[in-house]
């Protein structure tokens, strides 16, 4: 009788018990062709939530021309996590020269080598149309023949390829593949979309019998107006030209509920997720590095905005913090009470209205406010300025 109860007991239990699912492996594109003093804290604040960095290493343009990143072989050495060297092809290339193209990334490998780089695989970034995918298989398998047979090949890959039916044997000429679902469709229409992300990466279950991942965006970029024509797209580098500027960025919300549901039921064969890109402290148009390893881990996200002041002889400095770990726009306006005020005046990016015990400081453009960052409003010389009684509009 015990035994019964007991096994009873354990059935009930066992019943219970939540499922826990796998974490999924989170990694890293590093995309900055030339390497500054920010990239030091970047990839250290970074090591303990992302396994993997691949980091641009080639590029390759119309009319047989060559860029390789400028990357800090000492810090990829000492930063110690696996490593794969990505190489893009421009899609406007008309066609790929096995031989030259070969050439040039078993280069890019035995130069990386021989600074003491230890390569986890090569990536290849092409975006070529479908009409082109038989001749980019073919120049696969002549590449992972070339390749030595311990290094893996992988590439990125577009969800238009799901409408091929050559896309089978693409993929079986390679180990793995990177499924990118942002920026794949007209700038316009946004940079990401949730739902069609999750569609495509099912589709992409259902065709590839390997290991896959999703490329997810972690950015921003800017449209400019083109006169009537298609926008011109300004990302990381600055388009040089006037004109007004409409800004889209990924929403970090929307990226974490979509990670939450891959982990809790994510598709076949799918092996992580690889986050685009890297965020440098002077990187206006990436997330934070505080707010995409708050996404990576599943955190709940949240912006806690505060004003601080530094007051010396009556003179205070106005300074807007965000205490959370959500980047968040900067706020509408900001009201302080204050009494008896000599002078004010806002900072960048505010205006300011000063009335009898109230001072308006009023957004003229759009900001971001960093998660754990801090930025200057404007400055008042008061007899008193009520820290209680200061409002921030979202």
């Amino acid at each position: 009788m015990r035994f019964i109860v007991g096994l009873f007991l354990g059935v009930l239990l066992a019943g219970c018990e939540q499922h826990v699912a796998p974490a999924l492996d989170q990694q890293l594109y590093v995309w900055q062709r030339q390497w500054t003093s920010a990239h030091a804290p970047a990839l250290s604040d970074s090591r303990s939530d992302f396994s993997t960095l691949r980091v641009l290493a080639l590029q390759g343009f119309p009319g047989t021309r060559w860029s390789r990143a400028q990357v800090d072989p000492a810090l990829l050495k000492a930063d110690g996590r696996s490593l794969i060297a990505v190489v893009r092809l421009d899609g406007q290339l008309r066609s790929l020269d096995q031989e030259q193209v070969t050439a040039q990334i078993l280069q890019v490998v035995a130069d990386w080598q021989a600074r003491g780089l230890t390569l986890s695989g090569v990536e290849i970034d092409h975006d070529a149309g479908n009409a082109r995918l038989p001749a980019y298989a073919e120049f696969l398998k002549h590449l992972r023949a070339a390749l030595p047979p311990s290094l893996p090949l992988s590439i990125t890959a577009l969800p238009a390829w799901l409408d091929s039916a050559q896309l089978p044997a693409l993929l079986h000429s390679v180990d793995s593949s990177v499924l990118q679902v942002h920026a794949v469709s007209d700038p316009r229409l946004g940079l990401f979309d949730p739902e069609q992300a999750l569609k495509w990466a099912n589709a992409w279950a259902r065709v590839s019998d390997q290991p896959f991942y999703l490329a997810l965006p972690a950015y921003g970029v800017a449209l400019l107006s083109d006169d009537g024509g298609a926008p011109v797209v300004e990302s990381e580098v600055q388009v040089e030209r006037g004109g007004q500027r409409r800004e889209l960025l990924a929403d970090p919300r929307q990226l974490s509920q979509l990670a939450k549901t891959l982990r809790e039921d994510p598709p076949e064969h799918l092996a992580g997720l690889i986050w685009f890109r890297l965020p440098l402290a002077n990187d206006r148009r990436a997330w934070s590095l505080t707010t995409l390893r708050a996404v990576a881990r599943g955190d709940v996200l949240s912006s806690q905005l505060r004003l601080s002041f530094k007051e010396q002889g009556g003179l205070y400095d106005i300074q807007l913090e965000n205490r959370g770990n959500l980047d968040s726009p900067w706020p509408a306006q900001i009201r302080l009470k204050a009494q008896d005020c000599a002078g004010a005046d806002a900072l960048a990016g505010y205006s300011l209205q000063q009335s009898a015990n109230l001072l308006t400081f009023t957004r003229l453009r759009d900001g971001r406010l960093p998660a754990g960052g801090q930025r200057a409003v404007g400055w008042a010389r008061c007899a008193h300025i009520d820290q209680g009684g200061s409002h921030v509009d979202p």
